[in-house]
């Protein structure tokens, strides 16, 4: 038996629809088997709190095993994981290949569908997930105003936190009346020019946060790839990508949010469109998470191999010489963080890439996790676990004082921003569109 893997990762369909996935002495079982690996390594205890906190439960037992963690206590374990990825795509030595066939996120994954079966959702949960219900009431006119007003007042952020568990110093999303969609122009757009794999026609899914909470970033998108001869248009339907969803446990809307976007998108790749998204867990929800879930629909495939992240784009572009490298004026210092769904994605470090091109303009690419991820880091009862997290990364923006603080991750990018010294972070679109002077 091998001690470890050198080989590439590789992933399994996850079999969710199966009488086995649901079946509770299987997962107690299964989840016993690969604690026990975790716990014989613990090469991944830097990374989130799931294996700090196994570690303890297994260091607090009587048999100083995981034997002796009552099974009731593995719930503690899944509540810490965020399915960010990182311990399967950076860390553990155990994934497929290897025949120990660990797989810690899609386990967490298939703990959290079991118990959201069994007892449903939180009403804060359930809130803070449904992003497109939640954006569309909040851009209503004057009803944003009032709501990005009660956010930034003490004492009603106090109140929703007794009332729905949202800590009280989280950061929270802006929201914007005139949405990306009300505001988006399709004018000025170039012929599409075709140049290695990619089509030059693209088409941009918005995101729920790109939509109604950043919608200016749609614009730099638009401005950057058109200033670089490339077709972009919006998709013209669509609903959340499922992540919220998914990392909530549950996979039924996760499917419905399937059925609403994989016909329109693969409509559009028929048309001859590339596909791209400001967000990457978005991104990697349509070009490995949806794919896993959903293994025999051919139109999901079809969209997956569409899908790019938008640095990837510009990079596979710039390869056959086809990028526009006339910038106007240098960034300086950047201190990028890089998105742990973007990391995953295994495309290379093609944002800090793209940055670097500029003259006058040092990228120092931080490679540690932000500790949003997604709701964990406005959740009351995990937030001071989100800031320890995130605290390395803050430590590196103060030393650094740089000109510019980015992440691919707008979400990270606040958070990281709401604890450095820093006053603000900037999506590296916008790095790139103030680089061309657009």
């Amino acid at each position: 038996m091998r001690e470890g893997s050198l080989e590439a990762p590789t992933r399994h369909p996850i079999d969710w629809q199966s009488d086995e996935f649901w079946d509770q002495d299987n997962l107690n079982t299964e989840l016993e088997r690969v604690f026990d690996i975790c716990h014989g390594c613990r090469r991944c205890v830097s990374l989130c709190d799931s294996f700090p906190t196994l570690f303890d439960l297994v260091d607090e037992s009587e048999t100083l095993e995981v034997d002796g963690v009552d099974k009731a206590d593995y719930g503690k374990v899944v509540d810490q994981c965020y399915l960010c990825d990182l311990c399967y795509m950076t860390k553990c030595p155990y994934v497929p290949p290897h025949e120990w066939n660990v797989d810690f996120p899609h386990l967490m994954l298939r703990a959290k569908a079991q118990k959201f079966k069994e007892k449903g959702g939180t009403l804060r949960d359930n809130v803070l997930t449904s992003t497109d219900a939640v954006g569309k009431l909040a851009t209503i006119p004057l009803v944003d105003i009032t709501v990005n007003a009660a956010n930034k007042t003490p004492m009603l952020r106090k109140a929703l936190e007794s009332v729905l568990g949202v800590h009280h110093e989280a950061p929270v999303p802006k929201y914007h009346s005139k949405t990306l969609r009300k505001r988006f122009d399709p004018a000025g757009n170039p012929k599409p020019n075709r140049v290695g794999e990619t089509t030059g026609k693209l088409a941009l899914y918005a995101t729920c946060y790109g939509n109604y909470s950043t919608p200016d970033l749609g614009e730099d998108f638009a401005k950057v790839f058109r200033h670089n001869g490339i077709y972009i248009d919006l998709v013209p339907k669509e609903s959340c990508c499922g992540m919220p969803k998914m990392e909530l446990g549950d996979l039924e809307s996760v499917k419905a949010l399937k059925e609403k976007n994989i016909p329109v998108l693969a409509a559009l790749v028929d048309q001859g469109y590339d596909l791209t998204a400001p967000i990457p867990s978005c991104v990697l929800m349509y070009k490995q998470e949806l794919p896993l879930l959903f293994p025999d629909d051919e139109d999901v495939k079809k969209v997956q191999v569409a899908f790019y992240d938008p640095f990837e784009y510009l990079y596979l572009r710039h390869k056959e010489g086809a990028l526009n490298t006339e910038f106007k004026q240098e960034l300086g210092d950047v201190s990028y963080q890089v998105a742990c769904h973007q990391r995953v994605q295994n495309i290379g470090p093609r944002t800090k890439d793209m940055l670097s091109l500029v003259p006058g303009t040092t990228v120092d690419a931080i490679e540690r996790c932000s500790g949003h991820d997604g709701t964990y880091a406005v959740r009351k009862e995990t937030r001071d676990k989100s800031v320890k997290i995130a605290r390395p990364v803050v430590r590196k923006v103060n030393d650094n004082m740089p000109e510019h603080f980015t992440s691919d991750c707008p979400m990270a990018g606040t958070h990281i921003a709401h604890l450095a010294d820093t006053e603000k972070s900037e999506h590296p679109m916008t790095l790139l569109r103030i680089a061309y002077g657009l």
